[in-house]
């Protein structure tokens, strides 16, 4: 049970970080209490923002001294209110974005060391300055910061070829539980010495310490590109596609978005500039992406003859090429908005699952239809990475309900019930958002007991007063109130 901060803590953080790094006004610390769906508010006695790695040893050794919780927190983007303090208001909210440095950069070896603070854009930019680039993103880049990234093990648009988060860390620096600094930033591509403490780090939410910067792998830049949004009747003939696309262009494909046409029409009528890629209606749609450096064959080449052949063969009904950098980022912004336009539209129980790649089309339909026959009335909007079998399966309120009313009352059985059908099919309830608080009593209604025995013993072991992120990641061992959707 951890503890309340004291007036003789506080005081002894404030004079530590000065007027810049820390604060107790209600005003201030309020943009920073609510998660970023707006779901879940918190409170905290103080917000803290150390400077540097020596700043933020010293404040968890404080609070580990003191018993007092800290709540590490980047960008406030976290989907599962991950970095949202409880209400009880006896943590220290610790804010990792003044720490926004790029320490170096190199292009001979294929690295960059960002501190935890730093916003994906930026380090994106960071890259291409040297002629490389970081291959993740995702919609929330002008905002995520590399700790963030690396807490969730985040993943993006580009998993199929690249990996998630987990395998573009090369090392980390990191503060743990009892303000003890570990230095592992060193870049080696083999190093064998045991247990690899940042592949706990990496996915822990906060949990067993705090992350300060990162060693990231970078890869050639790519400025050959080409974007292609397809037409289709059925996930399967989607998938299909991809691995046509795989074996005429090796790894080129980068990305493969599958969207349903109901996706499609929320966004054409919520987010402003956006129109219909193809001419006709289709059931389904694909987004598709390739890139290749640039002395090699140009992707739009592969791309384009093989959706020819494949519309030849009645695998696709239609396709658009895009012909230069507006008309693909045009392309790509109907699905990195897509979110926002369901949220537009109402409120909804959303689920970021995995199940197998083979899986996920039959899981697309069969999944909707267990659904909407369940939960009469619902509509589900089902669409995702489909070659990585990441599915953001959300279910929306009935035409003409108050969406706010029926997530109050139906969104935790929902819930229930998605993610007890991913299970079935050896998936995950948690395919790259993390569990944060909205998910802990699935994840311990569904998870393996040995996992959660190995993982409780870990936490034990390296934060034994609990004081990173209670209330996270790890339910308890008596029961937790049921999810009620990530909303």
């Amino acid at each position: 049970m951890t503890r309340v901060p004291d007036a003789t803590l506080l005081r002894r953080l404030a004079d530590r970080l000065g007027p810049a790094g820390f604060t107790a006004d209600p005003a201030t610390m309020e943009p920073w209490l609510t998660d970023w769906r707006g779901r879940v508010r918190g409170a905290a006695a103080a917000l803290l923002s150390p400077a540097s790695t020596e700043e933020v040893a010293f404040v968890v050794g404080e609070a580990a001294r003191a018993g007092v919780a800290l709540v590490p927190q980047g960008g406030n983007s976290s989907m599962v209110a991950g970095a949202t303090p409880s209400a009880g208001g006896g943590a220290l909210l610790l804010s990792l974005r003044r720490m926004a440095a790029i320490r170096a950069v190199s292009a001979d070896d294929n690295t960059v060391v960002a501190e935890a603070g730093v916003v994906l854009a930026d380090l994106h930019a960071a890259a291409e300055a040297v002629g490389r680039r970081f291959p993740l993103s995702l919609a929330a880049k002008g905002s995520a910061t590399v700790g963030g990234l690396v807490a969730t093990n985040a993943g993006g648009t580009q998993v199929l070829r690249f990996g998630p988060m987990r395998a573009q860390v090369l090392g980390l620096e990191a503060v743990l539980a009892d303000g003890t600094v570990w230095n592992g930033l060193s870049a080696l591509r083999k190093d064998n010495r045991g247990y690899d403490l940042k592949q706990l780090l990496i996915g822990g939410e906060g949990t067993l310490g705090v992350v300060t910067a990162a060693s990231l792998r970078l890869v050639a830049a790519a400025p050959q590109r080409a974007v292609a949004w397809i037409g289709l009747d059925q996930p399967a003939a989607a998938l299909a596609l991809l691995r046509r696309l795989e074996e005429a262009t090796g790894e080129a494909v980068e990305s493969f978005e599958i969207v349903p046409a109901e996706g499609l029409a929320l966004v054409l009528r919520h987010i402003p500039g956006t129109r219909a890629p193809l001419g006709g209606p289709h059931r389904w749609h694909v987004l598709v992406e390739a890139t290749a450096p640039a002395r090699a064959p140009d992707p739009a080449d592969a791309l384009s003859a093989v959706l020819a052949d494949a519309i030849a063969d009645g695998l696709a009904a239609d396709a658009a090429l895009a012909a230069g950098e507006a008309q693909a980022d045009a392309l790509w912004k109907l699905r990195e908005t897509m979110s926002e336009a369901e949220r537009l539209d109402g409120m909804s129980a959303k689920h970021d699952v995995a199940v197998p790649v083979s899986a996920m089309p039959a899981f697309l339909e069969e999944g909707r239809a267990a659904v909407e026959a369940r939960f009469p009335g619902t509509r589900v909007l089902a669409f995702g990475h489909l070659g990585d079998g990441n599915v953001h399966f959300n279910v929306r309120a009935p035409d003409g309900a108050d969406s706010r009313a029926w997530f109050a009352a139906e969104a935790a059985a929902v819930s229930r019930f998605v993610h007890r059908m991913v299970a079935d099919r050896s998936g995950s309830m948690s395919a790259e958002h993390g569990i944060g608080q909205l998910k802990l009593a699935d994840f311990a209604a569904t998870a393996d007991p040995a996992r959660l025995h190995a993982m409780r013993a870990i936490k034990a072991a390296l934060d034994p007063a609990g004081i990173m992120n209670p209330g996270k990641l790890l339910p308890p061992a008596e029961p937790v109130a049921r999810s009620r959707g990530d909303g």
